[in-house]
């Protein structure tokens, strides 16, 4: 199989990558920064600025491929995320029509919004409220409109929080810091959830929505849940220290969040305050049924995991 992967080097690309040259597959890497990837054979590197390449070009990278998976995207800078996300995906999806058998979209849950509470399955509507969301889900609606008019079948993957040790994003490692500390505290009454993802499994879900005919035109979320207690009690004990108890009532986490928050270096801002007082979920029922997807590692031992990677981080 021709797999061509945008994004290759990223956290989630560059293990896609190293997947599917494991199994055999002919692997087209596209980044801005190829050389950054490991060499294989079984990999051709191609340097490729998505929002500066034009269709023709992207035609040629792509012509034969197989399956196409989409997993460049920008978190931080909101400036670059239309341009990204939005733009790129129109030309992406020019290029790869009629060319590209089937194509793989890394999406988000955050396109359903900022859902506090109740669960959330791919039939919920999407609510997306900040520019990342906004964007990827008019990326998510660019393909599924390019596949309709027979350019390629489509699967869209929905992760929620993604993680793993080598995760650019410090706020698991921020969170595992203040409990080492001893300066965690819960928010609001127990029960609230941990919504989060390891790699492995983000990446067993696309090879699966990329390799398996049931997933063609269809799109799954991803995730994996636990009581935040749980969550806490996990890294807490991998760092062989005792649970913590202290817990603040949510008004009062908010006004302190949406105040001092604002100083940079503040553990506690207001969106760290609602996330640790959330009590969504978003079920996995769909790509299990249909696919037959099981996850290849679990919550404690992805966790376990980072915080033995904090640990060496720290010495």
């Amino acid at each position: 199989m021709i797999a061509a992967i945008t994004g290759g080097t990223g956290f989630i690309g560059e293990k896609l990558v190293a997947r599917l040259a494991g199994r055999g597959d002919t692997v087209r890497l596209f980044s801005r920064n190829p050389e950054a990837s490991e060499k294989s054979s079984f990999v051709e590197a191609y340097k490729c600025d998505l929002a500066a390449t034009g269709v023709s070009e992207l035609s040629a990278m792509l012509d034969g491929v197989d399956v196409l998976y989409h997993c460049a995207g920008q978190l931080k800078d909101p400036h670059t995320m239309r341009a990204l996300h939005v733009d790129a995906t129109q030309k992406l999806a020019e290029a790869a029509a009629r060319r590209v058998s089937h194509w793989v979209q890394l999406s988000s849950v955050g396109v359903y919004g900022p859902v506090t509470q109740g669960l959330v399955a791919e039939v919920s509507a999407l609510n997306p409220v900040v520019q990342y969301e906004i964007t990827k889900a008019e990326s998510d609606k660019i393909v599924i409109e390019s596949a309709n008019k027979g350019g390629f079948s489509y699967s869209i993957l929905r992760p929620s929080n993604v993680f793993g040790s080598e995760m650019s994003n410090q706020s698991l490692f921020s969170m595992i810091a203040m409990i080492d500390r001893g300066l965690f505290f819960y928010i609001g009454r127990p029960g609230a959830s941990a919504n989060y993802i390891h790699v492995d499994n983000v990446i067993e879900g696309l090879i699966r929505c990329g390799t398996m005919p049931q997933a063609k035109n269809r799109t799954y979320n991803l995730s994996d849940h636990c009581t935040m207690e749980h969550f806490v009690e996990t890294i807490a004990d991998a760092l062989s220290h005792p649970s913590p108890r202290l817990r603040i009532p949510k008004p009062i986490a908010h006004l302190v969040g949406g105040t001092l928050g604002k100083i940079p270096g503040f553990p506690l801002t207001r969106s760290r305050a609602n996330a640790l007082d959330n009590r969504s979920a978003y079920p996995i029922l769909r790509i299990q049924q249909e696919l037959g997807y099981r996850h290849v590692i679990s919550m404690e031992d992805g966790l376990r995991e980072l915080v033995a990677a904090y640990k060496l981080k720290t010495k």
